[in-house]
């Protein structure tokens, strides 16, 4: 199969990769994701041709439909745009970064041996997607399990952009919490709590239960017993795990509180891996896995 070009596009940077089989990309760089569409055509555009790739696969921090992003909060430049329009005589397959890391978990890693599993992809802001039967499930364009929009308070007045979670939990606000508590960002507030310091770890607490409790209710729907967690928070697992477990099988019944929640194999690079993957047109993406 000939090379494909692997992106994974977020909110803060843009990665690249070279796919040539059903495994790992290899790294080809990462850059400041583009701030308007001019850049981005540039950029994605530069690639293809410098790499002569005939296949691209693009992860996106939003929603997608077919060969079209139709709703990216971070990057609204990409509202509407058509992929083979932008880069034409190229095959395109693009889709929610949450969705493309679970393909890369679910064939390739952590959620390889199971039918059913949760991927919490917890970096800027919150993604998810969900494994039923051996299927990702998509939903009408690409917005199906948007865990980021889970709310377990009724009193909260809602936000266009981001959801209740997203703004308790996600990298962001681990960041906000930790400047509120002298720590520079939340990687520091995450060591420092892994240290022993018991103000980090109390402040962790608030981000924790919200992940927890929110989470209790997508388990209990689904009753799947797997969690995966990626993103950039993904190597936090070791302090935060524990915290969230605590306060996730609270909420759920005895039949379900043996739910794991592990670290995904490809980390912060999950996506970037399943974007190879479907560019590549592997049977998860598809649709075609029996």
């Amino acid at each position: 199969m000939s090379a494909a070009l692997a992106i994974d596009l977020g909110g803060t940077n843009l990665r690249a990769g070279l796919s040539r089989d059903s495994g790992e990309p290899t790294p080809l760089g990462h850059w400041r994701a583009p701030t308007d569409l001019a850049g981005f055509r540039d950029r994605i555009g530069g690639l293809i041709g410098e790499h002569a790739v005939t296949r691209l696969g693009i992860a996106i921090p939003g929603l997608a439909a077919g060969t079209k992003s139709a709703w990216v909060p971070n990057l609204p430049y990409l509202d509407g745009e058509d992929m083979t329009d932008l880069f034409p005589g190229v095959r395109v397959a693009i889709g929610n970064d949450a969705h493309m890391a679970l393909l890369a978990e679910a064939a390739l890693g952590a959620a390889r041996d199971s039918d059913d599993a949760i991927l919490l992809a917890i970096g800027t802001g919150i993604g998810s997607a969900v494994l039923a039967d051996r299927r990702i499930v998509r939903g009408a364009r690409g917005g199906a399990t948007s865990f980021g929009w889970a709310c377990v308070d009724p009193s909260d007045s809602g936000d266009e952009a981001h959801g209740w979670l997203e703004r308790h939990a996600s990298g962001r606000a681990l960041d906000a919490i930790a400047r509120q508590q002298g720590h520079g960002d939340g990687a520091a507030l995450i060591a420092a709590a892994r240290s022993g310091d018991a103000d980090a770890v109390r402040s962790l607490e608030t981000p924790a239960a919200a992940l927890g409790t929110a989470l209790a209710g997508a388990v209990a729907l689904l009753g799947t017993r797997l969690v995966v967690v990626s993103g950039g928070v993904a190597d936090s697992l070791d302090v935060l795990g524990p915290m969230i477990r605590r306060h996730l099988v609270r909420q759920l019944p005895p039949h379900l509180r043996a739910v794991a929640i592990v670290e995904g194999r490809y980390g912060a690079g999950a996506s970037l891996v399943g974007a190879g993957l479907a560019a590549q047109g592997h049977a998860l993406w598809t649709g075609r896995d029996g």
